[in-house]
C-alpha cells in the first residue's frame, strides 16, 4: 500500500525542511554572536533626531533670528501688541471694534504706518487716517 511518488515527495519535503532548520539555525547562532547594545542605538537615533530637527528648524527659521534691543516700555497707553503709543481715545475707538480680528488689523495697519512716518503717539486724527485700508 505505498505509493512510490507519495513516498518521494515525502522524502523530498523533509530534505527540504532538514535545510529550512539548518538555515534557522545558522540565522540564530548569527544572531546571537551579534551582541546588541541598545544604549549605543538609542544613542545613535537620538543623535539622528536632532540632527534632522536642528537642519528642518534652519529650514524654516531666517538665517537670523537676532531681534533689536528692547528700550524700555514707553509710558501711557500703548496700541495693543505693539510699543507705539497712543491717546486713551485711540484705545477707546479700538475698543468698539467688534471683531477681533479686525481689531487687530486695523492695529497692524496704524502701528506699520506710526513706524513708516515715525510718529510718536498715535492721536484720534492719525488713527482715523491711518486706519482706512
Amino acid at each position: 500500500m505505498t505509493d512510490p511518488i507519495l513516498d518521494q515527495r515525502l522524502a523530498t519535503l523533509e530534505s527540504r525542511l532538514a535545510r529550512l532548520e539548518q538555515l534557522l539555525v545558522a540565522v540564530g547562532a548569527k544572531l546571537d554572536r551579534v551582541a546588541v547594545d541598545a544604549d549605543a542605538a538609542k544613542g545613535q537615533l537620538q543623535t539622528w533626531v536632532t540632527d534632522y530637527v536642528s537642519l528642518r528648524l534652519q529650514q524654516l527659521v531666517p538665517h537670523s533670528c537676532e531681534h533689536e534691543e528692547v528700550d524700555a516700555v514707553p509710558e501711557g497707553p500703548v496700541l495693543p501688541g505693539t510699543r507705539i503709543r497712543c491717546t486713551e481715545e485711540v484705545l477707546h475707538r479700538l475698543g468698539r471694534i467688534p471683531i477681533p480680528f479686525v481689531r487687530q488689523m486695523v492695529t497692524h495697519k496704524v502701528a506699520e504706518t506710526a513706524r513708516a512716518e515715525g510718529v510718536g503717539v498715535v492721536d484720534v486724527g492719525f488713527f482715523e487716517r491711518a486706519a482706512t485700508f
